[in-house]
């Protein structure tokens, strides 16, 4: 059958299995509008305040439920606004799909009414990116780039179509199952599949010298420690991680992208490593002999002074992607793969071992915090988990992350959502609504943000308020950027320089403006009474807590020092 450019285009996102999409519709899409308009019996759009939340909604939405996102905006500004979303799903690789309009070719080059060259722009945050010249290229490109995006180490692909290439018509022939696979070269760089069949029987082949020493460096370590990373999660070996962890006998560290992967709940798991790292994930860090990390791009967040990182250990690394081999830690050996794959081989040569001592030692580092009656950020993610132990959690970026990340027990894959490598404020309430409608059950999600993160994204509550999207927002006002305020105070001589937040809004009368309900809190009872309430109605609402503007994220290693060096305890 004959289309246009348009139509295919969302001819294929219901072919890909996407049912939702999110956007903010401008000239150079018009007709990508058009049809959504006509299909909107097949297709979902959510339509964001703003390109940028768009973006980190598709991510959000990705992160959550480990299907490929869909973005649309229009050229020019609409474009330009997300070259945020796309360069933070890089750096977490996330799997989104991004489509924009741009003007027609025959005006490309000539500074056109809102033209920009998106694709070029973008090339250095994408996992691969399309500027498709010609409509009869449309579908495969379409169907290559989901592709791309999810297969391997999924990240980012962006398609940049012309106006005149979404009016051109040409024949469209649907397709489905094994068809829907492009006819890639195994050879091309964004062609990497978990292996199966034959080319898992070559795999095996050539990666049996490399899982020989592996399982040999095991056998001689008297304190291994398992670093897990979001390539775990990413690649589903959760199951077989543990398994590992349980056969070598040793406990688990974690990335803040790996953060359930291994439920908080496991005697093993020790939480997350680095600056704000737990004592006994850093510490063992420092002790180990052997560190096999899987899944990890070892960030400088992470490793501290990267020179007096794992000093003792000798380092197993495994990792789909070689980029990240021997880039930012020295190995001694390494094992390029899928990390399922990969730990599914070496389970099959791995005896099983006994390191009591060690263990013990691992565990007796863990401390525990008194119980207090003191309304603060551990108290009150606690009352969260209380409530709701399995709920999807969605961070800005600041203090209030790693209060989430060191107090929430995360008891699952993928229910945290957060920004790690790039560390966007203003990621949160997009990413929120992302995860909220992934979820088929409608149940609701959690974001924690500060008051100055929260400031870049409010104008999404007409979003929520509108499709009546169950995100449940917990602002920590502190009346400050905390984490800069933090530095400040540690390392600039108390100097704030423009952190005080000393302005509006209301928070409140701003809820109530949108239509919502908002609680403002200042106690423990009070919080637990409120969360459980938004909790149990599913409903969008806001809830504000009230923060000292001094409340530290402790513990805490200065940048550049040993991550056993803690500056703040």
């Amino acid at each position: 059958m004959k289309l246009n450019g348009a139509a295919i285009l969302i001819e294929c996102l219901i072919e890909q299995g996407v049912g939702t999409v999110f956007g903010f519709p401008g000239g150079a899409v018009l007709p990508i509008y058009d049809e959504l308009y006509k299909r909107q019996d097949r297709i979902h759009h959510v339509l964001t305040a703003h390109e940028q939340h768009a973006g980190h909604a598709a991510d959000g939405y990705a992160r959550a439920s480990g299907r490929t996102g869909v973005c649309i905006a229009t050229s020019g500004p609409g474009a330009t606004n997300l070259v945020t979303p796309i360069a933070t799903a890089y750096m977490d690789s996330s799997p989104v799909v991004f489509i924009t309009g741009n003007v027609p070719q025959s005006l490309m080059g000539t500074d056109s009414f809102q033209e920009a060259d998106i694709s070029g722009m973008t090339m250095p945050v994408t996992k691969h990116n399309y500027l498709v010249t010609s409509v009869e290229r449309l579908a495969d490109t379409l169907r290559e780039a989901f592709y791309i995006a999810a297969s391997g180490r999924p990240g980012p692909v962006l398609i940049d179509i012309p106006k005149d290439v979404q009016i051109a018509e040409t024949e469209y022939e649907p397709v489905s199952g094994d068809a829907l696979i492009p006819k890639l070269s195994m050879k091309h760089p964004m062609a990497q599949l978990r292996p199966e069949g034959e080319a898992l029987e070559r795999y095996k082949t050539k990666a049996e010298p490399r899982l020989e020493r592996a399982a040999q460096l095991i056998a001689e370590a008297h304190r291994p420690l398992i670093y897990c990373g979001g390539g775990v999660i990413l690649s589903g070996a959760e199951k077989e991680l543990l398994a590992l962890a349980e056969r070598v006998d040793a406990p688990i560290a974690s990335t803040l992208m790996g953060l359930g992967a291994v439920p908080a709940s496991n005697p093993r798991m020790l939480g997350m490593l680095g600056m704000h790292g737990t004592h006994a994930a850093n510490i063992a860090m420092q002790c180990c002999d052997l560190l096999v990390a899987v899944g990890v791009r070892f960030s400088d967040r992470a490793l501290g002074k990267a020179a007096a990182f794992a000093p003792n250990a000798k380092v197993l690394h495994i990792d789909i992607d070689r980029a990240e081999i021997n880039k930012n830690v020295s190995t001694t050996l390494h094992i390029t793969g899928d990390a399922r794959v990969v730990l599914e081989l070496l389970l099959t040569r791995v005896a099983q071992k006994h390191h009591t001592q060690w263990m013990q030692q691992a565990r007796s580092m863990i401390e525990e915090y008194l119980s207090d009656e003191l309304f603060e950020p551990r108290k009150i993610l606690g009352a969260m988990a209380k409530t709701a132990p399995e709920m999807t959690v969605a961070t800005d970026v600041g203090q209030h992350q790693m209060w989430t990340a060191q107090h929430f027990p995360f008891l699952r894959p993928r229910q945290l959502i957060s920004s790690g490598g790039l560390g966007t404020m203003g990621f949160g309430l997009g990413a929120a609504m992302g995860a909220a409608a992934s979820d088929p059950q409608g149940r609701p999600v959690a974001l924690v943000t500060g008051d100055g993160s929260f400031r870049m994204n409010l104008t999404e509550l007409s979003t929520i308020a509108y499709y009546g999207i169950p995100v449940i927002i917990v602002i920590f006002n502190n009346g400050t950027l905390g984490m800069v305020r933090q530095w400040q105070t540690l390392f600039f001589g108390h100097r704030y320089s423009q952190t005080t937040l000393d302005r509006g809004p209301d928070f409140m009368k701003l809820a109530e403006a949108y239509g919502l309900e908002g609680t403002r809190v200042e106690t423990m009872e009070a919080f637990s009474q409120a969360f459980e309430r938004a909790y149990r109605a599913g409903r969008p609402c806001l809830i504000e807590c009230m923060l000292d503007i001094d409340e530290m994220v402790a513990p805490m290693v200065a940048p550049g020092s040993p991550i056993d060096s803690f500056c703040l305890n």
